[in-house]
């Protein structure tokens, strides 16, 4: 057997789950990445994965894997950096236990991320935030369910995984009412609940007779919803909602946009840029500057009329020369 193989094994389990303790998601983004690649190299190379060595994943074999990734697969750039990503982090860690491929090793950790068109985030008004909370059925626990979820999506602006994952004990619902979730790197966060949404979430709670454990949105059979029920969840609301505010039927919506929505609407009403990080669980508020600043035109606008117009004089430009007037005039 190489050392590959071995090498991949220990950067798994003893680097990834047993000293970083990273999530399940990212363990399973990386197995991704890393079946990917073991694919291409053994088409490339004509050897099977148990037979690559460390030699064999060389930088110009990475570059090559990477342009398949956009070319044949079709994969955007977000998704190629993310698989070069795993792809660094193993080297990294093999950096470590082979000293001696430190050439090559380091020849692909120079292998750049590519840059992306950054687009401004889709998010919610205030007016279509109260339509696509109006859209779900009341009349159905189904319907009461959506409803429920929609409203701490919208006003806690946790991701999906966060959603997903709170149960019945998740919340405290008396004075100082909040939602407590653990976001990403494991980092722990409460968030504060109006009082109106206290009220819907504890009539929920008690018309589902939930158990602390039980999950707070739970599926057909009980357990917890899936991001893709999630999905299409959001996505079926939107476009009864688009019926009656055709304003939504320009906007690309997803789950991720009511989190978007929940931060837009915090900065709107004048709430301080640190004090949304906190509340979305950014670990760098650099982050929440260029995500949500960059997207608000109505604050540039408030900007823009706190300045002075410059006093400068209507009017074309008229050549003082009769030949450069006719000049001009050709």
């Amino acid at each position: 057997m190489s050392a590959l193989p071995p090498l991949l094994e220990a950067f798994f389990t003893e680097r990834l789950i047993a000293q970083r303790r990273v999530s399940g998601h990212t363990v399973s983004a990386y197995r991704d990445a890393w079946c990917l690649l073991l694919g291409f190299a053994q088409q490339r190379l004509g050897k099977a994965p148990e037979q690559l060595d460390l030699e064999d994943l060389d930088a110009p074999l990475i570059a090559s894997f990477l342009d398949h990734l956009e070319t044949d697969r079709g994969v955007g750039v977000r998704t190629r950096n993310a698989r070069l990503t795993a792809i660094r982090s193993f080297f990294r860690f093999a950096a470590y236990r082979c000293p001696e491929h430190s050439g090559s090793i380091q020849r692909v950790l120079a292998i750049p991320q590519k840059k992306h068109r950054k687009a401004l985030v889709t998010y919610l008004t205030e007016d279509e935030m109260a339509a696509l909370l109006a859209s779900p059925d009341r009349t159905s626990q189904l319907g009461r369910r959506d409803r429920v979820l929609l409203l701490v999506a919208l006003e806690t602006g946790l991701r999906v995984s966060e959603l997903i994952g709170l149960t019945c004990g998740s919340l405290e619902l008396g004075d100082g009412g909040h939602v407590r979730c653990q976001g990403k790197g494991r980092k722990e966060r409460i968030t504060p609940l109006r009082r109106e949404t206290r009220s819907v979430v504890r009539a929920w709670i008690n018309e589902c007779d939930g158990a602390t454990a039980d999950p707070l949105f739970p599926g057909p059979r009980g357990e917890a919803l899936s991001r893709d029920a999630v999905r299409r969840l959001v996505e079926r609301h939107v476009t009864q909602t688009a019926k009656c505010c055709p304003s939504l039927a320009t906007k690309k919506v997803t789950a991720h946009t009511l989190r978007h929505s929940c931060a837009m609407n915090l900065l709107r009403h004048g709430v301080d840029i640190a004090t949304i990080a906190l509340w979305l669980g950014h670990e760098d508020i650099r982050t929440t500057y260029s995500v949500y600043l960059h997207a608000d035109l109505a604050l540039k606008e408030q900007a823009l009329a706190r300045t002075a117009p410059p006093h400068t004089p209507a009017g074309r430009y008229r050549p003082p020369d009769t030949l450069l007037a006719f000049l001009s005039a050709l």
